[in-house]
């Protein structure tokens, strides 16, 4: 028996202009290619959860022949991104067309299951565990059932838990790999597409199993450079200092998404930067205390917004560059408030940021709310969920205004005398860290 797992990586951005502008804007082209460059942890996982006397196939979609050939295989798993999930639908209907099973999966199916069934033998919501080993057992027998729950907890206890299979991306050209310490997030904004949709609690790794996969990714692709596929690797602080204490020795180069609460442990922070932390994403949303109303369920982040800038000044001052990611057209945003975030990139000293639009994934409780509230463009825009592109009418500024301004904003923040001004006052934090210590 043979099954193949395709990947729909990378993401286009659906806007004319900013794909102009991305031609020369630096930064961004670069994040784009290192998006792309991604492999499928999700894929990975379910390879692991495979019985191993099955053979797997690993493939990104953008490696298939180009003539649309199928390659042969007994069974088909296929998993994408949003903005992607109508190539994943046609991949599945040519495979189905042939004959072969097609099992769907991902985010985008849990958040969407009836449609992603018009499109597959059977679909998997939420994660792998749990649903995978009784899904290829059931086709082995012939009585592979329409639908399987994945589950929402315990994901990680023993008899669950699969080592993803890091084994299939050796001779691959990836830059970067992904390892995953935890899933959920306790702050639950609004917006938020992440793991938390597939989840009912937060949960964490254990230390060593995570230790293992990092040597196994180590291992299978030289010289990585890790990205922990978490929504907020440090909620617990005891674990993290664990964690960072058993990786040090490992000597890697790694990058994480967190909460700003982080800047709070200097200690933490040290042992962090000891253990290979280079940079951290921290969702920052918006550059005015105002601009947070709302967000998450306890306003947890519009509490933090005061200490911001002195956050991002200690994290820096330890070594540990900070991506601050803002989202434009938040209920809160008028036309102004494009200039408030170039300044507030400039003023608070942070050597890079992520720039985005406020996209409504289906599923999400934003979505909902703006379906509710009539103010979707649109009723399907699955290929327009980039982060880029809008898809709502925003409630203090027309569709218009925000998407020139964010056009205006790249401008403003990725040009290359921007970015040098950045680095230079980040390398100048570095050598006053080096002559302190």
């Amino acid at each position: 028996m043979r099954v193949g797992l395709i990947a729909m990586s990378g993401v286009r951005v659906r806007s004319e202009e900013l794909a102009a502008m991305g031609v020369t804007l630096p930064q961004f082209v670069s994040r784009g290619r290192v998006i792309a460059s991604l492999p499928s942890l999700g894929l990975l996982t379910v390879a692991a959860l495979t019985p191993q006397d099955v053979e797997v196939a690993y493939r990104e979609i953008d490696e298939l022949p180009p003539d649309g050939a199928l390659e042969e295989f007994d069974l088909v798993g296929i998993s994408s991104f949003t903005a992607r999930i109508d190539a994943a639908y046609e991949m599945a209907d040519r495979y189905r067309a042939a004959g072969v099973p097609v099992v769907l999966g991902g985010l985008h199916v849990s958040m969407m299951p009836d449609e992603a069934a018009r499109h597959a033998d059977s679909i998997v919501i939420g994660g792998a565990e749990g649903a995978w080993p009784q899904l290829i057992e059931d086709f082995r027998r012939g009585e592979m059932r329409p639908r399987y729950q994945g589950l929402q907890k315990d994901v990680f206890k023993p008899g669950n838990y699969a080592k993803p299979r890091f084994d299939l991306l050796k001779g691959r050209a990836y830059n970067r790999v992904t390892v995953q310490t935890s899933r959920g997030c306790p702050i639950n904004c609004e917006f938020c597409a992440a793991s938390l949709r597939i989840t009912s609690s937060f949960q964490q790794k254990p230390v060593d199993l995570v230790v293992e996969e990092l040597r196994a990714a180590k291992e299978a692709v030289d010289l990585p450079f890790v990205e922990l596929a978490d929504d907020n690797s440090f909620v617990n602080g005891k674990w993290g200092r664990a964690f960072l204490g058993a990786i040090a020795p490992l000597e890697l180069r790694w990058f994480t998404e967190t909460d700003i609460s982080v800047a709070d442990d200097p200690e933490l922070l040290r042992l962090m930067h000891a253990a290979g932390c280079r940079q951290i994403l921290i969702g920052l949303e918006s550059p005015t205390r105002e601009g947070l109303e709302g967000l998450d369920p306890h306003n947890w982040k519009k509490r933090r917004f005061d200490g911001y800038r002195a956050a991002i000044e200690r994290i820096q001052a330890a070594g540990i560059s900070v991506n601050g990611c803002f989202v434009l057209g938040l209920d809160t945003h008028g036309p102004e408030i494009f200039e408030e975030v170039r300044d507030f990139i400039r003023d608070s000293g942070l050597l890079e940021a992520q720039l985005t639009v406020l996209t409504p994934f289906p599923g999400t409780p934003l979505y909902h709310r703006l379906r509710r509230e009539g103010r979707l463009l649109q009723d399907r825009f699955w290929d327009r969920c980039t982060l880029f592109d809008v898809n709502f009418r925003p409630r203090h500024m027309s569709v218009g205004d925000l998407e020139a301004g964010l056009r205006w904003l790249f401008g403003e923040v990725y040009n290359a005398a921007e970015f040098t001004r950045r680095k230079r006052h980040y390398m100048d934090i570095i050598k006053q860290r080096k002559v302190l210590h």
